[in-house]
């Protein structure tokens, strides 16, 4: 909704800047840093081996709450069994944090990687080891019991190996399958995070260079989300400045009567944007009156401020279409938003004596960078920086965010970091890499075939809404080429060509590591075969006709029947599923789409060659209900990839 006006003028009381703490309202921070903890004495350095095993009891009886905050994570519970070990094992070495990771070889599903690390502290301080292997040996063997452990090994320099038990593993699949994969979301150390994304300039269209930072900041806000963040979605979308001058000028020219301009009467914004910056550059007297418009549009006088809105209006119009198409959800708050805050914000980093005077301009110097950052300009306006950084005080203070995302190409890299880095001067965010912080998402490039930027032939650059379109409609032909304009209804078809078209268009985006550019092609990207959308969804359409198939009520077996995990097909593909938790929540630390993508393929190849191998045939052998269960498991994992992708799943071919 378009902010009222009102709060479009700076208010009487600026929000006051001198008595922000940073930490103040993140009562999970201390205010000053805790005393350090006292040495350890001679005493507790000889303390015997049964008060060390008491504390290695002790911790064990947490476990089951701390195994209950880890909830299928199968690697962070693993960490939990091995940090009781390495305290048992190197009990003078403080805050050794437990190096897990999946096995890539044949030895183990999983491995502690400590044991290097650790004789490189240890060695020469009169430790009863003898190398790594040595300490690998004392972890593996200090390690508690757990049912989800089948057996331990150690090989090479000390790597403990872990093969998982396949009745704990069976077990924990059909829990989630009873309790619902939510139970497997990854809890972050935040609470509250903002997602800036998309964010288009009004009066233009929105084209194929705004569909990474859509499809991007989407998929990242489903990621928190599903991890039990509360996500404000931002659209920063550029509705401030001076080039709202000449839109206004020109819109009453074109229309005496402004306010019965439509999108109709208007048509085309670009071309509408086009026009009045041409009349801008050659007509001096427009030009005269376009900057007069600014100043009234700026100084809040009713008529500018009127035709200003329906600029905005007709806008987001156009927005919307491509924000339905993709599924996509957001809150506008535009720099107009934050255009009150900003005197009051320099106000009190100039106090601070982060603002210094520079060529007339007024700038905050960062370390390490030859360049400063302007804050006001010479002309005593504002810019993107001023605007950035009273929107970063605004999320900080006033909507409380603990992380703050921008989705942007890398391009604005230099600008995000050096706002950051002004933000840590002035106590806004703490050093390093602590919470709360700002990351800025950066994205490569969105090529055509010929490896230049995509545009059309006639080099204007491609709308976004008629992208989508295309996307769609050669979905639809597929569609009906193969017969299913016989077979379903319109509605059918319909639903299906949006869910594969659109799904088509993002999967080939968020596949590729959002800092690389990719090449745009239809061809391509609605291939059935391969790493694509329509593969991928092709294939849980095949396992949800698997389990129709069956005649079973796949609900009754959750509750009833049993999983079990006995061939090795069967191992694999379960093993593959249990990871779906840890992946994610690399995908959301690393704020890399691309994860979850490489590990939802991955599944798709596994659950192939489980199901094409005829030792373990489902439906009409004797472990039809547990391979079933396995299938179910298989398409609820799936299509919680594709809720976190933005993809709508079909369920028939």
């Amino acid at each position: 909704m378009l902010t009222p006006l009102t709060l479009l003028v700076p208010p009487a009381s600026p929000p006051s800047l001198f008595s922000f703490n940073r930490f103040s309202h993140f009562p999970f921070l201390p205010t000053s840093p805790p005393p350090p903890p006292p040495p350890l004495t001679d005493l507790l350095r000889v303390v015997s081996r049964r008060l060390v095993l008491a504390t290695k009891t002790q911790s064990i009886t947490t476990m089951a709450a701390q195994e209950e905050e880890c909830k299928g994570n199968v690697k962070a519970q693993l960490a939990k069994l091995f940090e009781v070990s390495l305290k048992v094992t190197v009990p003078n070495e403080a805050d050794v944090d437990p190096l897990i990771a999946a096995c890539t070889g044949k030895f183990g599903d999983y491995q502690c990687n400590n044991a290097m690390g650790l004789w490189s502290k240890i060695k020469g301080k009169g430790t009863q080891f003898r190398g790594p292997p040595a300490v690998g040996e004392a972890i593996k063997n200090n390690l508690p019991t757990s049912e989800m452990i089948d057996s331990c090994s150690v090989a090479g320099p000390g790597f403990v190996n872990v093969v998982l038990s396949k009745n704990w593993m069976a077990k924990s699949i059909q829990m989630m399958l009873i309790e619902g994969i939510d139970t497997w979301a990854p809890q972050p150390p935040v609470k509250t995070a903002v997602v800036d994304f998309s964010s288009p300039n009004i009066a233009k269209e929105m084209h194929v260079g705004h569909l990474r930072s859509t499809i991007i900041g989407d998929t990242l806000a489903r990621m928190l989300e599903f991890s039990k963040v509360k996500v404000l979605r931002r659209n920063h979308v550029g509705d401030w400045g001076t080039q709202f001058g000449m839109l206004i000028e020109f819109l009453f020219e074109k229309f005496p009567n402004f306010e019965d301009a439509t999108e109709t009467a208007i048509g085309d914004l670009q071309a509408f944007y086009k026009a009045s910056k041409q009349r801008f550059d050659s007509d001096p007297a427009f030009k005269e009156r376009a900057q007069q418009a600014v100043v009234r549009l700026q100084g809040g006088e009713e008529k500018y401020r009127r035709a200003w809105a329906q600029i905005c209006e007709i806008s987001r119009t156009e927005f919307h279409k491509v924000y339905q198409r993709l599924g996509v959800h957001l809150e506008e708050k535009g720099e107009s938003f934050y255009n009150p805050y900003i005197p009051g914000v320099i106000e009190g980093l100039t106090k601070q004596g982060l603002v210094e005077e520079s060529q007339g301009a007024r700038v905050i110097f960062i370390e390490g960078i030859n360049i400063p950052l302007i804050v006001v300009k010479s002309d005593g306006g504002f810019n993107y920086a001023s605007t950035d950084l009273a929107a970063l005080w605004y999320r900080l203070n006033e909507e409380k965010a603990e992380w703050i995302i921008y989705v942007t190409d890398v391009g604005q890299q230099q600008h995000f970091d050096m706002v950051f880095k002004a933000a840590k001067r002035a106590g806004w965010l703490p050093q390093g890499d602590n919470y709360p912080k700002a990351s800025h998402v950066g994205f490569g490039l969105v090529l055509g075939e010929d490896g230049k930027r995509f545009r059309t032939r006639n080099t204007e650059v491609v709308r976004l809404v008629d992208l989508l379109d295309e996307a769609k409609n050669r979905s639809k032909a597929a569609l009906i080429e193969r017969g299913k304009g016989e077979e379903w209804t319109e509605e059918e078809i319909e639903s299906t060509a949006d869910a594969v078209g659109y799904g088509a268009v993002k999967y080939a985006d968020l596949k590729n590591n959002r800092l690389t550019n990719y090449t745009f092609n239809f061809d391509q990207m609605l291939n059935d075969k391969g790493n694509t959308a329509v593969y991928l969804l092709y294939a849980h359409a095949r396992i949800c006709s698997i389990i129709r198939r069956s005649g079973k009520d796949v609900e009754e077996l959750k509750n009833k029947g049993t999983l079990v995990l006995e061939h090795k097909d069967e191992r694999d593909l379960g093993l593959h599923l249990l990871q779906f938790a840890e992946v994610v929540e690399e995908a959301c630390t690393n704020l890399l789409p691309n994860v979850v993508c490489d590990y939802l393929y991955s599944l798709s190849e596994i659950f192939s060659k489980f199901y094409s191998n005829p030792e373990c045939k489902v439906i009409g052998s004797d472990k039809e209900t547990s391979r079933l269960l396995l299938c179910e498991a298989t398409a609820v994992v799936m299509r919680k990839c594709f809720n976190l992708l933005g993809i709508t799943p079909i369920y028939k071919i």
